[in-house]
């Protein structure tokens, strides 16, 4: 089948439609994406945000132009949020490098982080949160957590995408200014 024919096939109501087109697109716009990251985890999150956006969306795309739509998305997904990103690192600071005190108040700051984490998810709608939970701490792809949730893989990815979103949101009210990498 053709890109467009399993895209109106999802919207015929149909999941797998979707499921093969993320099949077909899945690895490739991920190393697409890769290439302004540098961090497959990075891009692999980014790809499902281009697919849930089809899901959540559900745009009309003209006749045969749904792989140039999709790259398009990626694209403009990838510049979006890579202008909102600080490097981790570079040369210039390594001068500046922190003495010992500073790396121990860096340490207890990341272990505040992770316990605002922890209370950020727990505030959240007990499905997002489980979704959210078994997708990225336990590793299991979507397919999997919706079997394991008795749910479809497309409610799965809507719960995803609405969970990071609310705990982004979360996150920043608890001061986490920079929650756009959860």
């Amino acid at each position: 089948m053709t890109d467009e024919e399993l895209y109106r096939l999802y919207l015929a109501g149909y999941d797998a439609g979707l499921e093969r087109l993320m099949e077909r697109y899945g690895d490739a716009l991920t190393l697409y994406i890769d290439g302004y990251f540098g961090d497959v985890h990075e891009a692999e999150d980014l790809m499902i945000e281009v697919f849930a956006y089809l899901l959540a969306k559900k745009p009309r795309i003209r006749p045969g132009a749904f792989k140039a739509y999709i790259y398009k998305a990626a694209r403009h997904m990838a510049l979006r949020c890579k202008s909102r990103r600080r490097p981790v690192f570079s040369l210039e600071e390594l001068a500046e490098e922190p003495e010992a005190e500073q790396l121990v108040e860096d340490a207890a700051g990341g272990r505040e982080r992770a316990r605002v984490l922890r209370e950020c998810m727990a505030r959240l709608k007990p499905d997002y949160r489980e979704a959210l939970y078994l997708t990225y701490f336990e590793g299991l792809s979507y397919a999997e957590a919706a079997e394991v949730m008795k749910k479809n893989v497309k409610q799965i990815t809507n719960m995803v995408y609405r969970g990071k979103q609310s705990l982004r949101a979360l996150l920043e009210k608890e001061g986490i200014s920079d929650a756009e990498q959860y």
